[in-house]
C-alpha cells in the first residue's frame, strides 16, 4: 500500500488512462471514485484526484467537497480531462472560472490543479452527452467563419467520429509536482 492515492471518475475512459499511468508513475494506489469512501481518505498523505469535465463540473468531485475534514492536512492534486485543447490559455481559463464556481474555495486554494487533454468517444456516448455535443455544435455552426477559432473547425470536422487527445507524456508536470512536494516534506 502506498501513501498516495490516485482516484479517479472516469466515463469513455480517457481519465482513467491518466490515472492509471500517473499511478504507475508515482507507485500509487490506482482506486476508482465510485469504490472510495471517505474513512479510505484518511490512510493517504496525498491524494491525486482525476474526472472528466462536464458541463463545467468535474465528474465525481463530491467525493472530495464533502470530506473536506478527512482532508485536511493532506497533499492534494487535482487533473481534469476533457476534449478542449488545454494548451489555449483560453480554455483552461475558462475551465478554472469553473472550477472556481463549483468547488469550495478552501478546497481551491489547498488543490494542485492540472489540466489534462482527453478526447471523445461518440461511439459509446450516452444520450445526455450527445445531445449537449449537438447543441453546441449547432452553435458553433451559428458563428460567422470569421470567429471560428481553430479548435471550433476542428470539432465541426470530428462530429460524431471518436477522437483521442491521449498523450501520456503530458502527465509529466503533475508527476514531477507530487514527486518534488513529496521530496519537500521528507526533508523537514
Amino acid at each position: 500500500m502506498s501513501d498516495i492515492a490516485v482516484i479517479y471518475k472516469s466515463h469513455y475512459g480517457f481519465t482513467e488512462a491518466y490515472a492509471r499511468w500517473i499511478a504507475e508513475e508515482l507507485s500509487a494506489d490506482l482506486l476508482e471514485a465510485g469504490m472510495v469512501r471517505g474513512r479510505d481518505l484518511e490512510t493517504y498523505s496525498a491524494i491525486v484526484y482525476g474526472g472528466g469535465l462536464y458541463a463545467g463540473g468535474v465528474s465525481g468531485i463530491s467525493l472530495l467537497t464533502k470530506n473536506l475534514d478527512r482532508l485536511k492536512g493532506k497533499a492534494l492534486y487535482l487533473f481534469t480531462v476533457g476534449a478542449a485543447d488545454v494548451s489555449d490559455p483560453e480554455n483552461t481559463a475558462s475551465i478554472r472560472r469553473s472550477l472556481a464556481k463549483s468547488l469550495p474555495p478552501e478546497l481551491m486554494e489547498r488543490t494542485r490543479i492540472f489540466h489534462l487533454r482527453g478526447g471523445l468517444r461518440y461511439s459509446g456516448m450516452s444520450l445526455v452527452h450527445k445531445t449537449m455535443l449537438t447543441m453546441l455544435r449547432s452553435k458553433v455552426l451559428k458563428t460567422p467563419e470569421s470567429q471560428l477559432r481553430s479548435e471550433d473547425r476542428m470539432f465541426l470536422e470530428t462530429y460524431g467520429k471518436d477522437i483521442s487527445f491521449l498523450d501520456r507524456a503530458s502527465i509529466a508536470p503533475l508527476v514531477e509536482r507530487v514527486v518534488q512536494d513529496r521530496e519537500k516534506e521528507r526533508a523537514q
